[in-house]
């Protein structure tokens, strides 16, 4: 199988406050690193070697995986400055070493059949193959616009609230997973930041017709571009327990991470607990988001919250306790 490059290098700004504590790529998703569970991915769909790009809070990700993990080989493309979409593959290509290459967000939460889109990229003759999705929340996500054939001819933005429903063309949703050719890159000048969507897909699509093609799958994708739908996806993918009494599988709805120390008397409901984390007697956290370090208080009841330990200036939404930065979802 072909070899995969991750993206990990972003700054990950929507996901605020939680991307000040970790890069999104390390955040834990149903109790694992969200990088686990893509290299767990790629892994099944026969892939053995990965490069991520790096930039932003590169230790919380090189932290979990040194050089390698679940059957797949790591190693590191570094960028300074952030590259982009289309910039960091260019940067990465000594790195990754063949054509075609897997490019995959390293915020994609899919099921994608890996084999079945490298298939269909190499009888194309396609520079790029984007797996895509029918983009069924348009005023959500941006769409990629594609004739029946696969040939993709331009991007849209995401559609305002007021907006009228597109029925000229189809559009879809880009799950964050594709293959591409070195020659789509290597044209560009290294080191030098550059995106796909916006900059290199318009110039190839522009130069040949079919140059980028759309792969429409049925396949599953889950977002966790928010706190919110973090703390949503996490709770709907969460592993299922056996309930003791009954013995009928039930849905995970909290996760505690390494060395979580949590008293008797307080009461956790469909939240998520990172490591080293201390809940003091007496407190009620219901769908709280609780990042590395923090120890809560006794007494503290939040809902529907992310609570870290306080250091630099807050995000919008959040306030100060003790020394913790306290947002709303």
């Amino acid at each position: 199988m072909i070899p995969a490059l991750v993206l990990t290098a972003g700054l990950a700004t929507r996901l605020r406050p939680l991307s000040l504590v970790r890069a999104k790529a390390a955040l834990p998703v149903a109790g694992d690193p969200l990088i686990r569970h893509i290299l767990r991915w790629l892994a099944g769909g026969g892939v053995t070697d990965a490069v991520l790009n790096l930039h932003y809070l590169a230790h919380t990700i090189t932290g979990i995986l040194g050089d390698g993990a679940d059957g797949v080989r790591v190693r590191y493309s570094w960028e300074v400055p952030v590259l982009g979409s289309a910039g960091g593959p260019r940067r990465a290509l000594p790195l990754v070493g063949a054509s075609p290459f897997l490019i995959v967000n390293g915020d994609t939460l899919t099921n994608v059949d890996i084999g079945s889109l490298v298939a269909d990229h190499r009888q194309s003759g396609a520079l790029v193959t984007m797996a895509v999705v029918r983009n069924a929340e348009p005023e959500k996500y941006g769409g990629v616009v594609a004739e029946s054939d696969g040939a993709v001819t331009g991007f849209t933005r995401r559609l305002s609230p007021t907006a009228k429903v597109r029925t000229a063309e189809q559009t879809f949703h880009f799950v964050g997973v594709q293959v591409a050719e070195a020659e789509a890159f290597v044209s560009l000048p290294d080191n030098v930041p550059s995106e796909s969507v916006t900059e290199r897909y318009p110039a190839l699509i522009a130069a040949r017709r079919g140059s980028v093609r759309a792969f429409v799958t049925s396949a599953e994708f889950f977002d966790i571009g928010t706190p919110r739908d973090y703390l949503s996806t996490s709770l709907l993918l969460g592993v299922s327990q056996i309930h003791p009494e009954s013995r009928v599988p039930i849905p995970e709805s909290r996760f505690f991470g390494a060395r979580t120390r949590i008293d008797s008397d307080a009461r956790i409901e469909d939240s998520i607990l990172w490591d080293d984390v201390q809940v003091e007697a007496n407190t009620r956290l219901r769908r709280c988001i609780v990042t590395d370090g923090v120890r809560v208080p006794a007494g503290l009841s939040c809902e529907n919250a992310t609570i870290r330990i306080a250091k630099g200036a807050l995000t919008d939404g959040e306030r100060l306790v003790g020394d913790l930065a306290i947002g709303s979802l």
